[in-house]
């Protein structure tokens, strides 16, 4: 299917406990077919499975999508994303976000700031000596001011689950030639779930941002994209223990603009919507109505065939 972009989107990779070297063989196909990068996220270990990469592929991007900055010590993940990068050659994109607060108590870390935090951290990513060259960094981003403060630090941008409508609004945040131009990447993490039955692809798309709906940062991202109804009744029914409710506050508007779904026609042409709307790289998120992640690998697949 050729895109306004001409190219095909990215993928989002995770390796699944049990079947690593299975998801090797799935990233060789995924760059032998043509899709335009791999984006690792840190479920499953994203950096190590980047340094796989470096191996198994030879030509297509490909990065952590994204990397929790409080994980590891600036100067551990210095010297492995530049090892990552020079054993890639050049292919490799650091992609590191501040994650969430939830996660980040789980880790038992103490954070600060999040733009101060982003800033102190990348500053320390390049003050470290004798560790070779660094990959560009991507900085994740949602709200304005990260994505401003990516235009200034960074060499990209990546977003999860963002709104299609307030993308030229978010990017707006970056320079005409960061936006439309080659070197600055820009990206989104974007569900998906292909079925000719809407229902049970809405359905698993709406299980899979269940949790992010429970995050305080991201309902305010979606307030700011215009979707404050949804969002209040969803902060009641959490207030109130109600979570088997989540679902049923999710409207389809808000659905359909953050994630794709549905029969291969419909995703196609919410696809290229997504490159419409200002989005360089588009990586697919796939689930499936009917299988695991393999199922849906098959699934999105044949959307391209």
């Amino acid at each position: 299917m050729p895109s306004s972009s001409n190219a095909l989107p990215a993928l989002a990779l995770a390796a699944v406990p049990g079947r690593k070297a299975a998801t090797l063989d799935l990233a060789k196909e995924i760059e032998q077919r043509g899709f335009s990068g791999i984006y690792c996220a840190s479920f499953g270990d994203g950096m190590g499975l980047c340094h796989s990469l470096a191996h198994v592929t030879e030509r297509i991007p490909f990065g952590t999508a994204i990397a929790n900055l409080y994980s590891r010590n600036p100067a551990d993940y210095a010297v492995h994303a530049a090892t990552i990068h020079e054993l890639s050659n050049g292919r490799f994109r650091f992609g590191i976000g501040v994650s969430h607060a939830p996660m980040n108590k789980r880790l038992g870390v103490t954070t600060g700031k999040p733009l101060s935090d982003m800033r102190a951290f990348v500053e320390a990513l390049h003050a470290q000596k004798r560790i070779g060259d660094l990959p560009p960094i991507v900085v994740a981003g949602l709200r304005k001011k990260m994505v401003a403060l990516a235009g200034e630090i960074a060499e990209g941008v990546v977003f999860a689950n963002c709104s299609r409508r307030h993308t030229p609004t978010s990017l707006g945040a970056l320079s005409s030639d960061q936006r439309e131009g080659d070197d600055f990447f820009v990206g989104n993490m974007l569900p998906t779930c292909i079925s000719d039955d809407i229902d049970a692809a809405a359905a698993i798309n709406r299980r899979t941002l269940t949790m992010y709906v429970n995050l305080p940062n991201y309902r305010n991202y979606w307030k700011e994209a215009g979707y404050v109804e949804e969002m209040e009744a969803i902060e009641k029914a959490i207030e109130a223990g109600e979570q088997d409710r989540l679902h049923s506050l999710m409207s389809d508007e808000w659905l359909s603009d953050c994630t794709l779904y549905g029969p291969a026609s419909r995703v196609r042409e919410g696809l290229e919507a997504w490159f419409e709307a200002g989005m360089k790289t588009p990586i697919l998120v796939p689930s499936s109505a009917s299988g695991g992640q393999f199922k849906a690998f098959e699934e999105l697949f044949a959307l391209f065939d």
